[in-house]
């Protein structure tokens, strides 16, 4: 009989969670809370071959690991008889900065380190170190594990790593592009690597409340549209993206902004949320449907900013064979895959628009016989690879 594996995933909006045995990685249980903050909060758990379903606010990540713990706990559906029964807790963490570099034991230095590098994380790391917290006290006798998502993107070259900025920041202080969501880019490549023998130039689009772009030679990242803190790049549910740094600098000095009031209006208040009214494009869709003219501009832009990276991991890589879609929005948003994929045959992007609407489900290629590019939605499973990543550890 195999060790079960609690993993954590807390993302800046919701919390996923998984019961892996391994090492035959069978999902003993997996559930989601999403929306934490806001009142129509929901917890979500499939056991069984059934969903057990609690709406209600939810109003903070301790209140939703809580809900989490409790109901593994409960009676019914009697999930786990007793805490002692997990062997170890895998918890995804955004930002390792330089230090981390491989999943990791969690011990005071290595929680001392994540909280230190929660400014450069604002919305994840806080959230990921207070699982670890909250997980110690619910599950004493279970080690914990920390895996970053910050270590796959230890394979980019010093050429895209590298501000243009003194180099005496980059070598005393650390400045320079770690990338992030690696646990997911990394599952979603290795899984599209036996059906891709001869083709290696991959750009993995993880498109969710956060977003970001990779792109990936021979299974290895090689740029990356996230930098420094998960706050660049693409247009992301509350997150600006990229934008140039004097308008910054131009909201402090001239419309009277102080620095903090700024970093929270880009990481809290920006992105789709800015643009519409609403973080959650499932909301956004629906409202560009009924004729919201911010929400179809939000949705143009959106798409408009992918394709530029795309276009230009293309140039990098000297081509590109496969184009990957995952996470919630890439998997689910087959208007937004449209959007992305439309006027780019330059590039030998052709989508098959029957198979975008009923791509089904889990890994689906979606392109067009004729297209030179093959192009796919790949259903994420950070948790499936941070459960093998902790079972090498013990």
């Amino acid at each position: 009989m195999g060790v079960q594996i609690l993993i954590l995933n807390s993302g800046s909006s919701s919390l996923k969670f998984q019961l892996i045995r391994m090492p035959e990685e069978e999902t003993v249980c997996k559930g989601l809370v999403e929306r934490i903050g806001s009142e129509n909060s929901r917890l979500s758990l499939d056991y069984g071959g059934h969903t057990y379903l609690s709406e209600k606010p939810v109003r903070d990540h301790r209140n939703a690991l809580g809900d989490i713990v409790e109901n593994l706990l409960a009676p019914e559906p009697g999930i786990l008889k007793s805490p002692d029964a997990i062997s170890a807790v895998g918890h995804r963490v955004v930002h390792g900065g330089d230090r981390f570099s491989e999943t990791t034991q969690i011990d005071a230095s290595v929680k001392e380190e994540i909280g230190k590098l929660a400014h450069l994380a604002p919305l994840h790391n806080p959230p990921n170190l207070l699982g670890i917290e909250v997980a110690e006290a619910c599950f004493p006798n279970a080690r914990q594990f920390a895996v970053f998502d910050t270590a796959f993107h230890q394979s980019i070259p010093l050429k895209a790593r590298k501000y243009a900025i003194p180099s005496e920041l980059f070598e005393k202080h650390g400045i320079q592009v770690y990338g992030f969501h690696g646990t997911s880019h990394k599952y979603v490549s290795g899984q599209l690597k036996p059906l891709l023998p001869g083709q290696h130039r991959l750009i993995s689009l993880h498109l969710g409340n956060g977003c970001s772009a990779t792109a990936i030679i021979d299974g290895k990242s090689v740029d990356h549209s996230l930098g420094f803190t998960p706050s660049n790049g693409l247009i992301m549910g509350s997150r600006a993206g990229d934008i140039d740094q004097g308008v910054i600098f131009y909201l402090v000095s001239h419309l009277g902004y102080p620095l903090e009031k700024v970093k929270q209006m880009l990481s809290s208040e920006s992105g789709m949320l800015g643009l519409t009214g609403y973080s959650d494009l499932r909301d956004i869709q629906k409202a560009a449907a009924s004729g919201d003219m911010d929400c179809k501009l939000a949705l143009e832009m959106n798409a408009y900013r992918i394709k530029k990276y795309i276009g230009a991991y293309t140039a990098v890589m000297n081509g590109l064979d496969g184009l990957v879609f995952t996470a919630g929005i890439g998997e689910h948003s087959a208007l937004l895959r449209a959007m992305v994929c439309s006027d780019m045959e330059y590039l030998g992007i052709r989508l098959d628009k029957e198979k975008n609407q009923k791509p089904g489900k889990g890994l689906q290629a979606l392109h067009h016989k004729d297209s030179k590019v093959s192009i796919w939605v790949v259903p994420t499973n950070e948790e499936l690879q941070i459960a093998r990543e902790v079972f090498q550890k013990l």
